[in-house]
């Protein structure tokens, strides 16, 4: 099955569609490409992506082990290089809020960051760096 349909709206603008739900994702080329930067730009979408995998894999170990992760959030950076245009580095920062985590716990939500499909995934050239806030 087909995951996704994206059109081109014109004035560097594309229309995702996931195909499942219908839900829709705007993309605008970002201001220093000559874009409106009124959306996510495509490589935002890479770095978020990122992001949402490693919250979303926390949140996997977290109910196999009895934890309650809700309410984490994380803090994206992207950051690009110009020759040639790519994303240089995605930095990760984990808010943990008030919650306190035992040793085990620390371990078990770190190494689920580090390898969610979307980490695993991203070519070994581009930076990944994690900060947790625990």
């Amino acid at each position: 099955m087909k995951t996704s349909k994206i059109t081109y709206q014109g004035n560097l603008r594309t229309e995702a569609t996931h195909i499942k739900s219908g839900n829709k994702i705007i993309t605008d080329a970002p201001t220093d490409n000559e874009g409106k930067g009124e959306a996510f730009s495509p490589t935002d979408l890479v770095a978020t992506a990122l992001g949402s995998c490693m919250l979303t894999i926390i949140g996997i170990k977290a109910q196999d082990n009895g934890m309650n992760t809700e309410g984490i959030s994380v803090d994206i950076t992207k950051i690009m290089r110009s020759n040639p245009r790519k994303i240089d580095e995605i930095i990760i920062e984990f808010n943990f809020g008030y919650k306190n985590y035992t040793e085990k716990e620390k371990s078990i939500i770190k190494n689920a960051a580090k390898t969610c499909p979307v980490a695993l995934s991203i070519d070994s050239s581009i930076k990944q760096s994690l900060v947790f806030n625990l």
